[in-house]
């Protein structure tokens, strides 16, 4: 599936919805070596990325995330993209606490920095936020005060 997928790539080939949600399930589930990740994603951006294969990432993606239950109409997710190249102060998490200030329910996702400055998980944890919980706590949080934070490493482990 993974060699078959690469060809395709490296053939500038578009993949399908499903042939993509496979590549992905198979990298997700640890099935790729560094080399064939990296080989996809050098494969995809020399290609250019079609909405059939975001979509089928996505859905990969959505079935191997940790879910959380509200009892809301409507949650809110203010993740963001990562460094900006501008060193703006940590903009995603300071938005959720905006809207949840709104009364909007937030079940924020976030991970420590990489090429920014400062990460979700860097800023919550410098306010004494334990990020090492599960689901039921974060859903707790989510009831009682309208906001909750998904550690990346524990809510979509791959």
């Amino acid at each position: 599936m993974i060699r078959e997928s690469l060809e395709k790539l490296i053939a500038k080939i578009d993949l399908s919805e499903e042939e993509m949600a496979a590549l992905v399930g198979e990298i997700m589930s640890g099935n790729a070596t560094d080399a064939q990740i990296g080989a996809v994603i050098a494969g995809l951006a020399t290609k250019g990325e079609t909405f059939s294969e975001l979509a089928g990432a996505a859905r990969a993606m959505r079935r191997k995330a940790a879910r959380i239950q509200t009892n809301a109409d409507i949650v809110v997710d203010t993740c963001g993209t990562g460094g900006d190249a501008a060193n703006t102060f940590n903009i995603s998490t300071t938005a959720a606490f905006v809207v949840a200030g709104c009364g909007v329910t937030v079940a924020k996702h976030g991970n420590r920095s990489v090429s920014s400055k400062c990460g979700s998980a860097d800023l919550l944890e410098a306010l004494g936020v334990n990020l090492e919980v599960g689901p039921e706590v974060v859903e707790e949080a989510v009831r009682q005060i309208g906001i909750g934070f998904l550690f990346a490493p524990l809510f979509h482990g791959a």
